[in-house]
């Protein structure tokens, strides 16, 4: 199947699963998670529509980047935080979904360079003890979104997870449900808060009809991955 085959098929899934719950697809954006895949198969993507992609490792996205900087595309780091990426991924990012820590937003603030726009940030929930997983629990939400909506060069956009690896429906309703109930209350507290970003190929038909705004897709879009090591890190 090629890739405008398949993103075909995934809008077609993203209406349908919209449509079961009385939302517009049109609330639903698209992440396409573009890690480990070439700059010509994201021009490929970017020609048929595809706006906003996702990118795990800092140096080849940075190469993409750089390579496809004719492009009018909105970048998302969707990796985990290390103190020493943050300010490249502020000099190069537009968004960055895997915030969960303050020292990391700090970090992510200070470098802002002038002439961009304000780096738009989501906060990581975890919402399972599953163990690899980023982000915060819960009860340290509030305080860290304040401290975020304090900070020069960011603007608080809204909440991320990644939820636990299980085939259980009735759980992922549940994690879903609850990052909404999260998501609302964040949006009664900052006027910025739009972005509740869950769901990926596995899930996403769940996730929005649950009330996420923005599912993350990889292997939807592309197809499977090369499981290989990525030779840039």
């Amino acid at each position: 199947m090629d890739i405008e085959t398949r993103k075909e098929h995934l809008d077609r899934r993203i209406n349908s699963a919209a449509r079961r719950v009385g939302r517009e697809p049109s609330e639903i954006k698209l992440l396409a998670v573009s890690k480990t895949r070439s700059a010509e198969t994201i021009r490929a993507l970017a020609a048929l529509g595809q706006h906003a992609f996702g990118e795990n490792y800092l140096q080849e996205a940075v190469d993409k980047i750089n390579q496809l900087d004719d492009l009018d595309l909105e970048w998302h780091f969707i990796g985990q935080m290390q103190r020493n990426k943050t300010a490249a991924v502020a000099e190069n990012f537009d968004w960055v979904q895997s915030s969960d820590r303050l020292v990391i937003a700090e970090r992510l603030s200070a470098p802002r360079p002038a002439n961009m726009d304000e780096l738009n940030v989501c906060i990581q929930m975890r919402m399972s003890d599953e163990a690899g997983k980023g982000g915060i629990a819960p009860e340290a939400l509030f305080p860290l979104a304040d401290a975020i909506n304090s900070l020069p060069g960011l603007v608080l956009r809204g909440l991320m997870t990644i939820p636990e690896n299980t085939t259980e429906i009735d759980r992922l309703k549940r994690i879903f449900r609850k990052m909404n109930s999260l998501y609302s209350r964040l949006k009664t507290r900052y006027d910025t808060v739009d972005t509740l970003s869950m769901g990926m190929t596995s899930d996403f038909e769940l996730a929005i009809e649950e009330g996420s705004t923005m599912i993350r897709v990889g292997t939807a879009l592309f197809g499977p991955r090369n499981h290989g090591k990525s030779s840039i890190r």
